[in-house]
Protein backbone atom coordinates (compact mmCIF):
# COMPACT_ATOMS: atom_id res chain seq x y z
CA UNK A 1 0.00 0.00 0.00
CA UNK A 2 1.56 2.86 -1.17
CA UNK A 3 2.85 5.73 1.56
CA UNK A 4 1.39 8.59 -0.52
CA UNK A 5 -2.07 9.48 -0.97
CA UNK A 6 -4.15 11.09 -4.18
CA UNK A 7 -4.17 14.41 -2.32
CA UNK A 8 0.10 14.30 -1.99
CA UNK A 9 -0.18 14.16 -5.48
CA UNK A 10 -3.02 16.27 -6.70
CA UNK A 11 -1.03 19.07 -4.43
CA UNK A 12 2.01 18.54 -6.96
CA UNK A 13 0.20 18.85 -10.34
CA UNK A 14 -1.62 22.03 -8.58
CA UNK A 15 1.43 23.10 -7.39
CA UNK A 16 3.31 23.07 -10.79
CA UNK A 17 0.37 24.56 -12.60
CA UNK A 18 0.02 27.51 -10.50
CA UNK A 19 3.87 28.05 -11.48
CA UNK A 20 3.15 27.88 -15.40
CA UNK A 21 2.20 31.10 -17.50
CA UNK A 22 -1.57 31.64 -18.46
CA UNK A 23 -2.91 29.53 -21.28
CA UNK A 24 -0.36 27.12 -21.68
CA UNK A 25 0.02 23.01 -21.88
CA UNK A 26 2.57 20.19 -19.85
CA UNK A 27 3.00 17.11 -21.58
CA UNK A 28 4.87 14.47 -19.86
CA UNK A 29 5.83 11.05 -21.45
CA UNK A 30 5.60 7.46 -19.39
CA UNK A 31 8.67 5.69 -19.34
CA UNK A 32 8.77 3.34 -22.33
CA UNK A 33 9.34 -0.91 -21.33
CA UNK A 34 12.72 -1.76 -22.21
CA UNK A 35 13.67 -5.20 -23.70
CA UNK A 36 16.44 -6.92 -21.64
CA UNK A 37 16.80 -9.56 -24.61
CA UNK A 38 14.58 -10.72 -27.24
CA UNK A 39 11.27 -11.19 -25.97
CA UNK A 40 11.60 -10.56 -22.48
CA UNK A 41 12.00 -6.83 -20.59
CA UNK A 42 13.38 -5.90 -17.36
CA UNK A 43 11.02 -5.08 -14.74
CA UNK A 44 9.42 -1.90 -15.56
CA UNK A 45 10.12 1.61 -13.44
CA UNK A 46 7.66 4.14 -14.14
CA UNK A 47 9.55 7.70 -15.13
CA UNK A 48 10.47 9.60 -12.05
CA UNK A 49 8.93 12.95 -13.22
CA UNK A 50 5.81 11.09 -14.59
CA UNK A 51 5.02 9.03 -11.27
CA UNK A 52 5.79 12.17 -8.98
CA UNK A 53 2.99 14.05 -11.11
CA UNK A 54 0.41 10.77 -11.27
CA UNK A 55 1.60 8.23 -8.89
CA UNK A 56 0.60 6.03 -12.14
CA UNK A 57 2.64 2.97 -12.47
CA UNK A 58 2.11 1.44 -15.78
CA UNK A 59 3.82 2.18 -19.30
CA UNK A 60 2.43 3.55 -22.30
CA UNK A 61 1.07 6.71 -20.84
CA UNK A 62 1.04 10.38 -21.18
CA UNK A 63 0.19 12.69 -18.34
CA UNK A 64 -1.14 16.28 -19.75
CA UNK A 65 -1.75 19.12 -17.39
CA UNK A 66 -3.84 22.14 -18.71
CA UNK A 67 -4.29 24.97 -16.60
CA UNK A 68 -7.90 26.35 -16.57
CA UNK A 69 -9.25 23.72 -19.15
CA UNK A 70 -12.76 23.85 -18.10
CA UNK A 71 -13.79 20.04 -19.14
CA UNK A 72 -10.98 19.46 -16.20
CA UNK A 73 -7.32 20.31 -16.30
CA UNK A 74 -5.48 16.99 -15.57
CA UNK A 75 -5.85 14.35 -18.65
CA UNK A 76 -4.63 10.91 -18.23
CA UNK A 77 -4.13 9.42 -21.95
CA UNK A 78 -3.12 5.07 -20.73
CA UNK A 79 -3.58 1.41 -21.76
CA UNK A 80 -7.66 0.30 -22.31
CA UNK A 81 -8.44 -2.57 -20.10
CA UNK A 82 -8.18 -5.66 -22.02
CA UNK A 83 -9.22 -9.34 -20.78
CA UNK A 84 -6.54 -11.14 -23.13
CA UNK A 85 -3.40 -9.27 -22.07
CA UNK A 86 -4.44 -9.08 -18.40
CA UNK A 87 -4.21 -12.50 -18.34
CA UNK A 88 -0.86 -12.86 -19.60
CA UNK A 89 0.86 -9.40 -17.92
CA UNK A 90 -1.59 -8.33 -15.02
CA UNK A 91 -4.08 -5.66 -14.52
CA UNK A 92 -4.51 -2.52 -16.05
CA UNK A 93 -6.21 0.70 -14.81
CA UNK A 94 -7.67 1.72 -18.26
CA UNK A 95 -9.12 5.31 -18.66
CA UNK A 96 -12.05 4.38 -16.02
CA UNK A 97 -9.53 3.33 -13.24
CA UNK A 98 -7.55 6.54 -14.39
CA UNK A 99 -9.77 8.69 -12.93
CA UNK A 100 -11.07 6.48 -9.83
CA UNK A 101 -7.97 5.67 -8.61
CA UNK A 102 -4.98 8.13 -10.12
CA UNK A 103 -7.26 11.37 -9.62
CA UNK A 104 -7.34 11.86 -13.59
CA UNK A 105 -10.04 14.78 -14.54
CA UNK A 106 -10.17 13.05 -17.83
CA UNK A 107 -8.94 10.43 -19.42
CA UNK A 108 -8.95 8.55 -23.05
CA UNK A 109 -6.74 5.77 -24.87
CA UNK A 110 -3.58 5.70 -25.49
CA UNK A 111 -4.41 4.47 -28.88
CA UNK A 112 -6.51 7.88 -29.42
CA UNK A 113 -3.48 10.20 -28.58
CA UNK A 114 -2.52 11.41 -32.05
CA UNK A 115 -5.98 12.48 -32.71
CA UNK A 116 -7.22 14.17 -29.20
CA UNK A 117 -3.36 15.66 -27.95
CA UNK A 118 -3.39 18.42 -30.99
CA UNK A 119 -6.81 19.44 -30.39
CA UNK A 120 -5.41 20.34 -26.64
CA UNK A 121 -2.12 21.86 -27.94
CA UNK A 122 -4.16 23.85 -30.60
CA UNK A 123 -4.75 27.24 -29.20
CA UNK A 124 -2.07 27.16 -26.19
CA UNK A 125 0.53 29.53 -26.36
CA UNK A 126 3.37 27.68 -24.49
CA UNK A 127 3.39 24.01 -24.45
CA UNK A 128 5.80 23.22 -21.11
CA UNK A 129 7.83 19.86 -22.30
CA UNK A 130 11.80 17.95 -21.71
CA UNK A 131 12.71 17.84 -25.23
CA UNK A 132 16.05 16.16 -25.62
CA UNK A 133 15.63 13.26 -23.44
CA UNK A 134 13.24 10.32 -25.75
CA UNK A 135 13.85 11.01 -29.63
CA UNK A 136 10.82 9.45 -30.64
CA UNK A 137 8.86 10.81 -28.52
CA UNK A 138 10.25 14.26 -29.06
CA UNK A 139 8.91 13.71 -33.15
CA UNK A 140 5.30 12.76 -31.83
CA UNK A 141 5.26 16.26 -30.32
CA UNK A 142 6.63 17.56 -33.44
CA UNK A 143 4.34 15.71 -35.40
CA UNK A 144 1.19 17.58 -33.13
CA UNK A 145 2.47 20.79 -33.41
CA UNK A 146 2.96 20.61 -37.39
CA UNK A 147 -0.51 19.31 -37.83
CA UNK A 148 -1.73 22.45 -36.33
CA UNK A 149 0.57 24.63 -37.80
CA UNK A 150 -1.04 22.65 -41.73
CA UNK A 151 -4.32 24.11 -40.41
CA UNK A 152 -3.15 28.19 -39.99
CA UNK A 153 -4.82 29.18 -43.25
CA UNK A 154 -8.04 27.45 -41.57
CA UNK A 155 -7.73 29.44 -38.27
CA UNK A 156 -5.84 26.83 -36.20
CA UNK A 157 -3.24 28.63 -33.46
CA UNK A 158 -0.31 26.05 -32.80
CA UNK A 159 2.16 27.14 -30.10
CA UNK A 160 4.80 29.64 -30.20
CA UNK A 161 6.90 28.95 -27.51
CA UNK A 162 8.24 25.71 -26.01
CA UNK A 163 9.38 25.61 -22.36
CA UNK A 164 11.70 23.24 -20.87
CA UNK A 165 9.66 21.81 -17.86
CA UNK A 166 12.56 20.59 -15.97
CA UNK A 167 13.16 23.66 -14.17
CA UNK A 168 10.11 24.27 -12.45
CA UNK A 169 9.46 20.28 -11.91
CA UNK A 170 12.82 19.21 -10.52
CA UNK A 171 12.99 22.51 -8.03
CA UNK A 172 9.39 21.13 -7.11
CA UNK A 173 11.25 17.73 -6.38
CA UNK A 174 14.26 19.17 -4.38
CA UNK A 175 12.06 19.89 -1.48
CA UNK A 176 10.69 16.89 -0.04
CA UNK A 177 7.32 17.14 2.02
CA UNK A 178 7.00 15.55 5.20
CA UNK A 179 5.06 11.88 3.67
CA UNK A 180 7.53 11.76 1.06
CA UNK A 181 10.57 11.94 3.70
CA UNK A 182 8.33 9.21 5.74
CA UNK A 183 8.88 6.86 2.22
CA UNK A 184 12.74 7.90 2.06
CA UNK A 185 12.75 7.18 6.26
CA UNK A 186 11.62 3.46 5.60
CA UNK A 187 13.79 3.06 2.31
CA UNK A 188 16.57 4.04 4.78
CA UNK A 189 15.97 1.72 7.37
CA UNK A 190 15.66 -0.87 4.47
CA UNK A 191 18.74 -0.41 3.54
CA UNK A 192 20.31 0.27 7.12
CA UNK A 193 19.07 -3.59 8.27
CA UNK A 194 20.60 -4.89 4.71
CA UNK A 195 24.03 -3.11 5.15
CA UNK A 196 23.85 -4.76 9.17
CA UNK A 197 23.00 -8.19 7.66
CA UNK A 198 25.84 -8.11 5.47
CA UNK A 199 28.20 -7.39 8.55
CA UNK A 200 26.53 -9.86 10.40
CA UNK A 201 26.83 -12.96 7.52
CA UNK A 202 30.21 -11.51 6.14
CA UNK A 203 33.33 -14.56 6.16
CA UNK A 204 36.81 -14.70 4.56
CA UNK A 205 36.44 -17.28 0.89
CA UNK A 206 32.62 -15.75 0.39
CA UNK A 207 32.39 -14.45 -2.74
CA UNK A 208 31.22 -10.83 -3.20
CA UNK A 209 28.05 -11.95 -5.27
CA UNK A 210 27.22 -14.44 -2.31
CA UNK A 211 27.78 -11.19 0.39
CA UNK A 212 25.47 -9.19 -2.27
CA UNK A 213 22.62 -11.70 -1.34
CA UNK A 214 22.26 -11.10 1.70
CA UNK A 215 21.26 -7.38 1.62
CA UNK A 216 19.04 -7.93 -1.49
CA UNK A 217 17.53 -10.80 1.03
CA UNK A 218 17.03 -7.80 3.60
CA UNK A 219 15.46 -5.58 0.59
CA UNK A 220 12.79 -8.18 -0.56
CA UNK A 221 12.14 -9.28 2.35
CA UNK A 222 11.06 -5.92 3.67
CA UNK A 223 8.72 -5.07 0.79
CA UNK A 224 11.79 -3.42 -1.39
CA UNK A 225 11.82 -5.34 -4.63
CA UNK A 226 14.59 -3.81 -6.27
CA UNK A 227 17.96 -1.84 -5.26
CA UNK A 228 17.88 1.69 -6.37
CA UNK A 229 21.15 1.46 -8.27
CA UNK A 230 23.73 -1.47 -9.32
CA UNK A 231 24.97 -3.09 -6.08
CA UNK A 232 29.12 -2.29 -5.52
CA UNK A 233 30.29 -5.25 -3.41
CA UNK A 234 34.26 -4.34 -3.60
CA UNK A 235 36.82 -6.90 -1.44
CA UNK A 236 40.39 -5.68 -1.40
CA UNK A 237 41.48 -3.50 -4.41
CA UNK A 238 38.33 -3.59 -5.92
CA UNK A 239 37.06 -1.23 -3.29
CA UNK A 240 38.94 1.51 -5.41
CA UNK A 241 37.31 1.28 -8.31
CA UNK A 242 34.56 3.82 -7.67
CA UNK A 243 31.57 2.15 -9.78
CA UNK A 244 32.94 -1.34 -9.54
CA UNK A 245 29.87 -3.86 -10.42
CA UNK A 246 31.27 -7.18 -11.47
CA UNK A 247 30.76 -8.46 -7.63
CA UNK A 248 32.19 -12.07 -9.07
CA UNK A 249 35.54 -12.31 -6.64
CA UNK A 250 36.39 -14.14 -3.26
CA UNK A 251 36.50 -11.93 -0.47
CA UNK A 252 39.78 -12.60 1.20
CA UNK A 253 41.06 -12.78 5.04
CA UNK A 254 42.96 -9.28 5.51
CA UNK A 255 41.00 -7.07 3.15
CA UNK A 256 38.36 -5.06 3.68
CA UNK A 257 35.38 -5.10 1.57
CA UNK A 258 33.02 -1.64 0.50
CA UNK A 259 29.40 -2.56 -0.15
CA UNK A 260 27.57 0.95 -1.56
CA UNK A 261 23.97 -0.39 -1.95
CA UNK A 262 20.54 1.30 -1.60
CA UNK A 263 17.00 -0.08 -1.57
CA UNK A 264 14.62 1.55 -3.37
CA UNK A 265 10.84 1.65 -1.44
CA UNK A 266 7.97 2.99 -3.50
CA UNK A 267 10.02 4.59 -5.89
CA UNK A 268 12.41 6.88 -3.45
CA UNK A 269 16.18 5.80 -2.82
CA UNK A 270 18.21 5.26 -0.10
CA UNK A 271 22.33 5.33 -0.90
CA UNK A 272 24.19 4.16 1.90
CA UNK A 273 28.06 2.86 1.65
CA UNK A 274 29.79 1.15 4.58
CA UNK A 275 33.44 -0.48 4.65
CA UNK A 276 34.63 -3.10 7.34
CA UNK A 277 37.25 -6.06 7.28
CA UNK A 278 36.22 -9.02 5.89
CA UNK A 279 37.39 -10.91 9.18
CA UNK A 280 35.80 -8.49 11.23
CA UNK A 281 39.07 -7.02 12.77
CA UNK A 282 40.92 -3.83 11.16
CA UNK A 283 44.36 -4.06 10.52
CA UNK A 284 46.46 -1.26 12.02
CA UNK A 285 46.59 0.44 8.59
CA UNK A 286 43.24 0.12 7.56
CA UNK A 287 41.97 1.35 10.84
CA UNK A 288 43.90 4.64 10.27
CA UNK A 289 42.60 5.29 6.66
CA UNK A 290 38.96 4.45 8.38
CA UNK A 291 39.87 7.17 10.80
CA UNK A 292 40.15 9.87 8.81
CA UNK A 293 37.70 9.63 6.59
CA UNK A 294 35.05 9.00 9.27
CA UNK A 295 36.49 12.16 10.82
CA UNK A 296 35.92 13.96 7.17
CA UNK A 297 32.18 12.86 6.96
CA UNK A 298 31.37 13.68 10.57
CA UNK A 299 32.96 17.02 9.50
CA UNK A 300 30.98 17.41 6.69
CA UNK A 301 27.74 16.21 8.21
CA UNK A 302 28.02 19.40 10.67
CA UNK A 303 28.12 21.39 7.62
CA UNK A 304 24.81 20.15 6.64
CA UNK A 305 22.36 23.21 7.91
CA UNK A 306 20.14 25.98 6.44
CA UNK A 307 22.16 28.65 5.62
CA UNK A 308 25.29 26.93 4.27
CA UNK A 309 25.74 26.28 0.99
CA UNK A 310 26.14 23.14 -1.00
CA UNK A 311 29.50 23.13 -0.98
CA UNK A 312 30.23 23.76 2.49
CA UNK A 313 30.47 20.13 3.36
CA UNK A 314 32.69 18.92 0.76
CA UNK A 315 35.18 21.98 2.13
CA UNK A 316 34.99 20.49 5.48
CA UNK A 317 35.24 16.98 4.41
CA UNK A 318 38.70 17.75 2.12
CA UNK A 319 40.19 19.38 4.63
CA UNK A 320 40.12 16.33 6.88
CA UNK A 321 40.95 14.21 4.25
CA UNK A 322 44.06 16.26 3.40
CA UNK A 323 44.97 16.66 6.89
CA UNK A 324 44.75 12.58 7.66
CA UNK A 325 46.88 12.44 4.62
CA UNK A 326 49.49 14.51 5.54
CA UNK A 327 49.43 13.07 8.99
CA UNK A 328 49.78 9.57 7.64
CA UNK A 329 52.72 10.42 5.32
CA UNK A 330 50.53 10.09 2.34
CA UNK A 331 51.22 13.86 0.92
CA UNK A 332 53.72 16.09 1.72
CA UNK A 333 53.10 19.55 2.32
CA UNK A 334 51.02 22.32 3.72
CA UNK A 335 47.20 21.41 4.03
CA UNK A 336 46.08 24.57 2.24
CA UNK A 337 48.33 24.20 -0.89
CA UNK A 338 47.64 20.77 -1.39
CA UNK A 339 43.99 21.38 -1.33
CA UNK A 340 44.43 24.35 -4.07
CA UNK A 341 46.87 22.37 -6.21
CA UNK A 342 44.28 19.31 -5.95
CA UNK A 343 47.51 16.98 -5.25
CA UNK A 344 44.82 14.87 -3.00
CA UNK A 345 43.38 13.62 -6.16
CA UNK A 346 45.38 10.39 -6.14
CA UNK A 347 43.48 9.41 -3.18
CA UNK A 348 40.06 10.96 -3.46
CA UNK A 349 38.73 11.95 -7.27
CA UNK A 350 34.82 12.58 -6.40
CA UNK A 351 32.82 15.00 -4.15
CA UNK A 352 31.60 14.74 -1.41
CA UNK A 353 27.56 13.99 -1.84
CA UNK A 354 24.79 14.26 -4.25
CA UNK A 355 21.21 15.25 -4.43
CA UNK A 356 18.75 12.34 -2.99
CA UNK A 357 14.92 11.35 -3.62
CA UNK A 358 13.13 9.36 -6.19
CA UNK A 359 16.66 8.89 -8.29
CA UNK A 360 19.75 8.16 -6.99
CA UNK A 361 21.43 10.94 -8.03
CA UNK A 362 18.77 13.13 -7.78
CA UNK A 363 16.88 16.19 -9.83
CA UNK A 364 17.53 19.97 -8.75
CA UNK A 365 20.40 22.32 -9.67
CA UNK A 366 23.71 22.79 -7.52
CA UNK A 367 24.20 26.02 -8.58
CA UNK A 368 21.77 29.03 -8.71
CA UNK A 369 22.88 32.30 -10.83
CA UNK A 370 27.02 30.29 -10.53
CA UNK A 371 26.83 30.63 -6.93
CA UNK A 372 26.41 26.81 -5.03
CA UNK A 373 23.12 26.85 -3.86
CA UNK A 374 22.00 27.30 -0.20
CA UNK A 375 20.85 24.31 1.82
CA UNK A 376 17.43 24.67 2.88
CA UNK A 377 14.81 22.71 4.95
CA UNK A 378 13.05 19.30 3.03
CA UNK A 379 16.30 18.97 1.27
CA UNK A 380 18.28 15.35 1.05
CA UNK A 381 21.92 14.85 -0.25
CA UNK A 382 24.40 12.36 0.87
CA UNK A 383 27.71 12.72 2.32
CA UNK A 384 30.33 10.18 1.09
CA UNK A 385 34.05 11.08 1.67
CA UNK A 386 35.94 7.82 1.08
CA UNK A 387 39.88 7.56 0.46
CA UNK A 388 41.34 5.13 -2.49
CA UNK A 389 44.97 3.89 -2.96
CA UNK A 390 45.57 2.13 -5.66
CA UNK A 391 46.95 -1.35 -5.82
CA UNK A 392 49.38 -0.47 -8.06
CA UNK A 393 50.60 2.95 -6.43
CA UNK A 394 54.65 2.55 -6.48
CA UNK A 395 54.82 6.17 -5.00
CA UNK A 396 53.60 4.98 -1.38
CA UNK A 397 54.38 2.48 1.37
CA UNK A 398 53.27 -1.15 0.02
CA UNK A 399 51.14 -1.42 3.67
CA UNK A 400 48.49 1.26 2.34
CA UNK A 401 48.30 -0.38 -1.48
CA UNK A 402 44.97 -1.73 -2.23
CA UNK A 403 42.66 -0.26 0.28
CA UNK A 404 39.93 1.33 -0.14
CA UNK A 405 37.27 3.36 2.19
CA UNK A 406 33.99 5.18 1.80
CA UNK A 407 31.40 6.09 4.54
CA UNK A 408 28.36 7.08 3.47
CA UNK A 409 24.85 8.59 4.49
CA UNK A 410 21.53 10.07 3.58
CA UNK A 411 21.03 13.64 5.51
CA UNK A 412 17.70 15.90 5.72
CA UNK A 413 18.29 19.27 5.85
CA UNK A 414 16.05 20.28 9.06
CA UNK A 415 14.59 23.93 10.45
CA UNK A 416 17.26 23.56 13.09
CA UNK A 417 20.01 21.84 11.61
CA UNK A 418 20.14 18.09 10.22
CA UNK A 419 18.64 14.52 10.57
CA UNK A 420 21.00 11.41 9.73
CA UNK A 421 18.14 9.22 7.58
CA UNK A 422 20.76 6.31 7.72
CA UNK A 423 22.28 6.78 11.29
CA UNK A 424 20.67 2.61 12.31
CA UNK A 425 24.02 1.64 10.15
CA UNK A 426 26.74 1.42 12.22
CA UNK A 427 29.94 2.88 10.82
CA UNK A 428 31.58 3.54 14.32
CA UNK A 429 34.59 1.21 13.75
CA UNK A 430 34.69 -0.16 17.18
CA UNK A 431 30.62 -0.60 16.71
CA UNK A 432 31.63 -2.60 13.15
CA UNK A 433 34.18 -5.10 15.39
CA UNK A 434 32.14 -5.93 17.93
CA UNK A 435 28.90 -6.30 15.89
CA UNK A 436 31.19 -9.07 13.55
CA UNK A 437 32.56 -10.77 16.51
CA UNK A 438 29.35 -10.69 17.98
CA UNK A 439 30.40 -9.33 20.95
CA UNK A 440 28.46 -6.02 22.86
CA UNK A 441 30.37 -3.16 22.32
CA UNK A 442 31.83 -1.70 25.31
CA UNK A 443 30.19 1.75 26.30
CA UNK A 444 32.65 4.91 25.90
CA UNK A 445 32.56 6.68 29.31
CA UNK A 446 31.78 10.39 28.67
CA UNK A 447 33.91 12.99 29.94
CA UNK A 448 33.59 14.64 33.31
Amino acid sequence: MSMLSKKEFAARRRELMDQMEPNSIAIVPAAPARTRSRDTEYPYRQDSDFFYLSGFPEPEAVLVLIPGRPHGEYVLFCRERDRAMEIWNGFRAGPEGAVKDFGADDAFPIGDLDEILPGLIEGRERVYYQMGRDAEFDRHVMNWVNTIRAKVRSGAHPPGEFIALDHLLHDMRLFKSPAEIKVMQKAADITANAHLRAMEKCRPGMMEFQLEAEFLHEFSREGSRFPAYSSIVGGGANACVLHYIDNDCELKDGDLVLIDAGAEYQHYAADITRTFPVNGKFSREQRALYDVVLKAQLAAIRAVKPGNHWNEPHEAALKELVKGLVELGLLQGKVDELIASEAYRRFYMHRTGHWLGMDVHDVGDYKVGDEWRVLEPGMVLTVEPGLYVAADDDTVDSKWRGIGIRIEDDVLVTEKGRKILTAAAPKDPDEIEALMAKVKPKRKKKAA
